[in-house]
């Protein structure tokens, strides 16, 4: 079965930056949308950013202006790149990707830590 695997996470001091990369392990046939998740610690699972085959974006307001969400395709990768964090940050992040067929997959989690 195919599923996404999620890399670039690790511990980071406030204002720094990362950037975590989402590939899927085979061939999904037509993904019309990928997005990156978070949850932290006692919390629910929250959208943090979107991205249509098209190329259309969104973000959740708390990162608007920090957080950017490219795609290389000739790599089939997508990648959140995260500026300027804080300790809100801190939480485990999910790749998610829905194909045309409704199919969803998801990534297993990566761990982002924002501490001094």
């Amino acid at each position: 079965q195919v599923q996404l695997v999620e890399s670039g996470g690790g511990l980071v001091q406030p204002g720094g930056s990362l950037r975590l990369s989402c590939a899927p392990s085979g061939s999904i046939t037509s993904i019309h949308l990928m997005a990156w998740y978070r949850q932290a610690p006692g919390k629910q699972r929250e959208q943090v950013s979107t991205i249509t085959k098209d190329g259309m974006t969104t973000y959740a307001d708390s990162v608007k202006g920090r957080f950017t969400i490219p795609i290389d395709e000739a790599k089939n990768t997508m990648y959140l790149q995260m500026n300027n964090l804080n300790a809100d940050d801190t939480a485990v992040y999910y790749c998610h990707a829905v194909a045309l067929n409704a199919l969803a997959y998801w990534g297993q989690g990566t761990q982002v830590t924002v501490s001094s």
